[in-house]
């Protein structure tokens, strides 16, 4: 009787594992996302919380196509949500036993964003490989742009494209100039260090290279409109 139990619990949440986080994207498909678990360990550690939703349509192009220039190139051209090409670069550079770089994706990000834990450990990393199909293949490109965007940190306590536009720059995320737009996408890999609204002289320096790679991309900007 007891073995039945645990046997039916045991289903139960290997059912609820499975099918929860596809419901859970294909709600956030259509729902904006209410906080990340980022945002609360943030606040937790005392950063605070600021984030304001702003559909797409309301964040100005520059934003999505600097975010694109710095952080996945292949965006548009990805369907299961991985740059496969640069995959296999670093599968082959760990086989020669060099240091993986990453080759995470915006979608990947998301992925992490939405469900996951900051870090890089082996456990945090196979639910992101598992997530990210899951999104790329639910959601259309742009929704993947419009949640990234909204739920990015972009600084301390500071998430989503209005949020930082109105805290940094004193405008909506729908006025932001390319040159704001490239600044917010440099300080991405490590918002609680680099400054937009103050940038340093290498924050200044990856901006500069930001704007000429989003003159460079061409169709592959295409699905961000």
């Amino acid at each position: 009787m007891i073995g039945s139990r645990w046997r039916s619990h045991l289903r139960r949440l290997m059912l609820l594992l499975l099918l929860g986080p596809p419901l859970l994207i294909l709600v956030f498909r259509f729902v904006p996302v209410p906080a990340t678990p980022l945002m609360l360990i943030r606040a937790a550690q005392g950063y605070g919380l600021s984030k304001e939703w702003v559909a797409y349509p309301d964040i100005a192009a520059a934003l999505p196509h600097a975010v694109i220039a710095a952080e996945d190139n292949t965006f548009c051209t990805q369907w299961i949500g991985f740059d496969l090409r640069e995959l296999q670069g670093q599968f082959a550079a760990a086989l020669d036993g060099e240091r993986p770089r990453g080759a995470s994706t915006l979608t990947m990000q998301v992925a992490k964003n939405l469900f996951l834990w900051p870090g890089r450990d082996p456990v945090r990393k196979v639910l992101e490989a598992w997530l990210t199909p899951q999104i790329a293949l639910l959601w259309p490109k742009q929704r993947v742009l419009e949640v990234y965007l909204n739920i990015v940190e972009f600084g301390p306590g500071t998430y989503g494209a209005e949020a930082a536009a109105r805290g940094f720059f004193n405008r909506p995320a729908s006025a932001l100039t390319m040159a704001q737009a490239a600044q917010l996408a440099a300080v991405l890999p490590s918002p609680l260090n680099w400054s937009a609204a103050q940038p340093g002289a290498y924050v200044r320096e990856r901006s500069g290279v930001i704007r000429r790679r989003v003159g460079q991309l061409g169709p592959l900007l295409d699905c961000a409109g």
